[in-house]
């Protein structure tokens, strides 16, 4: 019978959600996917001192955003320290673990002595053998091998190999009862079947402690996979000096979930040549097999360019209700607007080609939007001027007369016989009208322009700025 593969994200819930977890929840995700397997969101909040509800939902909001849906959870570990107790007990009743009374401050003292020898740091195995069991603070600790090796096989590294004595008898819950990581990561993965561990490559070397408490609980070890770290352009590990590195913040800066989604995938992932993937390509190409273990580097201007794709080849009605809120957020539009998704949509063709992001395109669309445009001063100074008066009035006049709807034909038309008229070329003519008609030197195309803004507005704007011209 075919193995279902059970996967699972599980993020400690002591901050944002990092690129770099998004990446792992992401591999998680489109593995099961392209198995047709079960992916679980689990939040590993056994650090009480760390954890926090808002960031649980920061986390749970990311992952929303980015459309990575779970099948199972989210389960949380504080909720289950019966589970982790009835194990530990277990470990206690099978000799695998033993009561540690050594002192903090004795334990202290010995890893200071040996890092002063030059020797590894670890417990020196001073309870283990211990008979008595007094009624004293303790610690449960691992009774590990004292020699020989622990070895697992990772699907993307190949046979990795453990030396045990580099390994010590680590504690699996503290004096206050409450289980540490590598001991409930163990117990949750089995509880939960999970059948394939991909992580990142930070918790190798938790790993060999992690197969030791599977071999030790009897429980069958799930398959390892550990993906390359995300480092910045400087191939130091990524932190917020190299750019955003929230997945929220990519949100709020105008970038589309899916251009985030592509970008990540293919850190430490190819198919062929390809850098453009829909969904649904990501899905069915999706492959262990073409995972690098070479540390994958984050490039903003790469995501840039990823999310300016995106936006191109997005639906201009997709598009439109993606833009719509940061035309809000922007202060183009008030909150109660009243534009229709239609009217905003009409927008997209001229615009989606001049912006790399979604407050790009709003603020390239302000002129649109806008009641009341906003002039630059210098570009009214240039192009506002005694000798430009005049093309401007006959581009009123030709307008006037022109029947609706307006055609982008019969605009080429007007604006070539203005300027040969009066002798010139039409950048003489066409610069002066996009001042007029969207208070800057930048915009779409000027017949663009006239046809987004319609006969009314545009005529309104032209004969404002008819007005602004002195002589």
């Amino acid at each position: 019978m075919t193995e279902t593969v059970r996967v699972r994200f599980a993020p400690s819930p002591t901050g944002f959600l990092h690129i770099g977890g998004v990446r792992t929840a992401l591999f998680n995700w489109l593995y099961a996917r392209h198995v047709g397997g079960t992916f679980l969101l689990r939040v590993e909040d056994t650090d009480a001192s760390r954890s926090t509800e808002d960031s649980i939902k920061e986390i749970l909001e990311a992952m929303a955003w980015l459309g990575l849906d779970w099948d199972e959870g989210p389960y949380r570990q504080t909720e289950r320290q019966d589970t982790y107790n009835a194990h530990i007990q277990t470990l206690l009743d099978n000799g695998h673990a033993y009561r540690c009374y050594c002192t903090p401050e004795r334990v202290e003292q010995l890893r200071k002595d040996l890092q002063a020898e030059g020797k590894n740091p670890k417990y020196d195995g001073l309870c283990r053998n211990r008979d008595d069991q007094p009624d004293a603070p303790h610690v449960i600790r691992l009774k590990a091998p004292l020699e020989g090796a622990t070895v697992f096989d990772d699907l993307l590294r190949g046979k990795v190999s453990w030396d045990n004595r580099e390994l010590d008898d680590f504690i699996l819950q503290r004096t206050d009862g409450s289980p540490t990581y590598n001991f409930v990561v163990v117990v949750d993965d089995a509880d939960m079947n999970i059948t394939h561990v991909i992580r990142g490559d930070d918790h190798l070397s938790n790993t060999p402690k992690q197969v030791l408490i599977f071999d030790a609980l009897g429980l069958e070890r799930p398959k390892f996979a550990h993906i390359s770290m995300i480092l910045g352009s400087d191939k130091t590990r990524l932190s917020k000096r190299h750019g955003a590195t929230s997945t929220l913040a990519y949100r709020d800066m105008g970038y589309l979930r899916d251009a985030v989604v592509n970008y990540l995938a293919r850190l430490g992932w190819s198919h062929g040549d390809q850098e453009i993937f829909t969904r649904e390509e990501l899905i069915r190409f999706f492959s262990m097999d073409n995972i690098t273990t070479s540390a994958a580097v984050f490039n903003p201007e790469k995501l840039l360019w990823v999310n300016e794709q995106t936006i191109q080849s997005t639906p201009d009605e997709t598009l439109a209700q993606l833009v719509a809120p940061f035309l809000v957020s922007e202060n183009i539009l008030p909150e109660n607007h009243g534009w229709t998704q239609e009217a905003i949509t009409r927008a997209m063709p001229s615009l989606k080609q001049r912006g790399k992001t979604l407050i790009e395109i709003a603020h390239a669309g302000a002129f649109y939007f806008k009641e009341e445009i906003e002039y630059d001063e210098k570009a009214v100074a240039k192009f506002l001027t005694a000798e430009a008066k005049p093309l401007l009035e006959a581009v009123v006049s030709g307008l006037e007369a022109m029947a609706e709807p307006l055609e982008s034909e019969a605009l080429e038309a007007l604006f070539k016989k203005t300027v040969e008229d009066a002798g010139l070329k039409l950048g003489k003519l066409a610069q002066p009208v996009r001042v007029a008609l969207t208070g800057g030197t930048a915009s779409p195309g000027i017949y663009d322009v006239v046809l987004l803004l319609g006969k009314d507005k545009s005529l309104k704007r032209l004969r404002h700025a008819v007005g602004l011209i002195a002589g």
